[in-house]
């Protein structure tokens, strides 16, 4: 049996060939990352001298200290380390942890910084001036507002402070270390436990360097208000002035934080962070032998890390870096990007080597919510993953008319045989 087309089926066929074609043109195109450096005109080999960005890193300074890590902010990469999951007491650098809870229910609207925030009895017994910790110098029995007094646990490492905050905010000491863990586990810090707010030594009170650093990271990026108390250098609380335990803070000006710490157990501790230009690196090193050891280590550590990596901005936040065909949409095509800007720390004169990927679904169909992830954005290095964020849309898409549904729900019939 043989079939004849008539006009308007011959008319039909070509209409749904040129659409066809229209729909394959609009498939998903990627967008190149920030031009890279032109090379530089080859010259003969006697010329000059190598560059010294070609050589190869040199091994990182020596480290007192019982485990200590150097960690990229950008990306939570860990440039160098020694013993970096070894169990160890994190001392005061547990008050990290407190004011990453109290910012985070802060966050959910649970305490305000103008709540005033009571002295008990309690408090002021463990952690005030009589018992040879850090204190705060607060009067007991007496209230101060939420943000000052956080301050006070933050500049002068208040033990009294740490612990009339946790009694605010959960009531208890015992009830605020459940949601030490609970953010803890929430961060993605593995290996670590904490008993109380100020870090006093306590069976089950334990963290790692690398633990620490990623706490540190997470202070950094989700409360930048809270983390900013940590560059004060001195803060009067009545007649009683302290000076901030960091040493760095005087001696670097691109040092804005984090925290000290101390006891007989733990040692001498510094977390550490700095930030020159669009690169910020954290430090921590736990086990020292010395308030001065701990910032010298830290200080040869933040400068070696910076002499010997750069980072580069790839993409800005909400800035196209792809777009994808769409399928039963108001629009054809929604372009792609990363919330966030994508930085990457690499040795220095490897930025050329870097070879970003774009991984997007083969068939997207509406509707789209603005700021939804659709796909990933990969950037390697030598082989391995450097930086992985997931690409969201830029705007919605919202569902087309139904003859439009219908229209492309034959085309995608038509595409799949």
């Amino acid at each position: 049996m043989s079939y004849r087309f008539t006009p308007r089926a011959a008319a039909f066929a070509a209409l749904a060939s040129a659409f066809l074609a229209t729909a394959v043109a609009g498939l998903a195109s990627a967008q190149a990352p920030a031009a890279k450096p032109a090379a530089a005109a080859a010259a003969p080999a006697a010329a000059q001298p190598p560059a010294s960005d070609a050589l190869p890193v040199p091994p990182p300074p020596q480290i007192a200290g019982t485990a200590w890590v150097l960690m990229d902010a950008a990306s939570g990469n860990i440039l160098a380390s020694n013993n970096p999951d070894m169990r160890v007491e994190p001392a005061s650098i547990t008050k990290v942890m407190t004011s990453y809870v109290i910012a985070a229910e802060m966050a959910g609207g649970k305490v305000k910084d103008t709540d005033q925030v009571m002295m008990t009895e309690n408090a002021w017994r463990k952690g005030g001036a009589a018992t040879d910790g850090s204190y705060s110098g607060f009067a007991v029995n007496q209230t101060a507002p939420l943000v000052e007094m956080e301050k006070g646990m933050v500049v002068q490492s208040g033990n009294d402070a740490a612990i009339a905050l946790a009694e605010h905010v959960a009531g208890s000491e015992d009830a605020f270390a459940a949601l030490m863990n609970q953010y803890a586990a929430r961060i993605g810090l593995k290996n670590s436990h904490f008993m109380n707010p100020h870090g006093l030594s306590q069976e089950n009170h334990y963290s790692t360097a690398h633990d620490l650093a990623l706490l540190g990271r997470a202070l950094i990026h989700d409360f930048p208000v809270a983390y900013s108390y940590n560059k004060i250098k001195e803060l009067k609380v009545g007649p009683i002035t302290q000076p901030n335990r960091n040493l760095l803070l005087w001696r670097d000006s691109s040092v804005d934080g984090i925290k000290t710490g101390h006891h007989s157990k733990a040692g001498y501790c510094l977390m550490a962070s700095a930030m020159r230009g669009d690169q910020r690196l954290i430090s921590v090193v736990m086990g020292s032998s010395s308030e001065a050891q701990r910032a010298s280590d830290s200080q040869a550590l933040l400068n070696w890390g910076f002499r010997f990596f750069e980072t580069h901005k790839l993409y800005d936040a909400g800035k196209a870096v792809a777009k994808q065909k769409v399928w039963k949409g108001q629009s054809a095509e929604v372009q792609l990007g990363v919330a966030e800007p994508l930085l990457v720390t690499v040795p220095r004169g490897k930025y050329p080597q870097l070879k970003p990927s774009m991984d997007v679904p083969k068939t997207l169909v509406a509707p789209i919510k603005k700021g939804q992830a659709i796909g990933s954005v990969k950037v390697m290095l030598d082989g391995k993953v450097v930086s992985q964020r997931p690409l969201v849309a830029l705007a919605a898409v919202e569902e087309g008319g139904f003859f439009k549904r219908l229209w492309d729900e034959f085309w995608m019939w038509w595409e799949s045989e």
